[in-house]
């Protein structure tokens, strides 16, 4: 039925749709993460995992971000929110978001040509951060049963049983140190 004052639904077309699909699926998370992790850059050894880590937040995010808009929008606005094609809310609170992000990216130099935005977490062997430091640790914990073990089987000649001994102390005590500097970080 058609006729003045009567409006027929169309679908989208292509473009249309392909930039409601970025805005709220992708756009405003990317903005986002760009805007937190400006020193992520994908030009370098690991660039693989930082793109998958990049694109996995973006969409999260973005999806994270059109709920929390559309709850706050249904719950704030005076009437409730009405999800209308004329009235494109949602998609303006979205863009903003978005501009924002980008915008706070760019002044925090995630878009730059040069060398990354200098990380904060120290670069030293064992003091990479939590994660670097319990790996760390954990390999000089299988090195340590590794080489009780060796201990245990050895036929007892003297020179292999004292290299291995002195390996072990050494083990030890590197463990040890990363230890207590890991306990040190945690206390303070």
């Amino acid at each position: 039925m058609t006729g003045p004052g009567v409006e027929t639904l169309s679908l989208a077309n292509g473009p249309e749709a392909v930039a409601g699909f970025l805005l709220v699926f992708f756009v405003p998370g990317y903005a986002l993460t760009r805007a937190v992790f400006p020193e992520w850059r994908l030009k370098r050894p690991g660039a693989l995992r930082r793109l998958v880590e990049t694109l996995t937040l973006s969409f999260v995010l973005s999806i994270v971000l059109t709920v929390l808009v559309g709850y706050l929008s249904l719950s704030l606005a005076p009437g409730g929110f009405q999800a209308y094609w004329s009235d494109p809310l949602l998609e303006a609170v979205l863009f903003v978001v978005a501009a924002a992000g980008l915008v706070t990216a760019a002044l925090r130099g995630a878009f730059g040509r040069g060398a990354s935005v200098p990380s904060t977490s120290p670069s030293g062997p064992g003091e990479e951060g939590a994660w670097e430091l319990t790996l760390e640790l954990d390999r000089l914990r299988r090195e340590e049963r590794r080489l009780v073990h060796a201990l245990r089987r050895s036929p007892g000649t003297s020179g292999d049983n004292a290299a291995l001994e002195a390996r072990l102390q050494e083990v030890r005590e590197r463990s040890a140190d990363l230890a207590r500097q890991r306990d040190a970080e945690y206390a303070g």
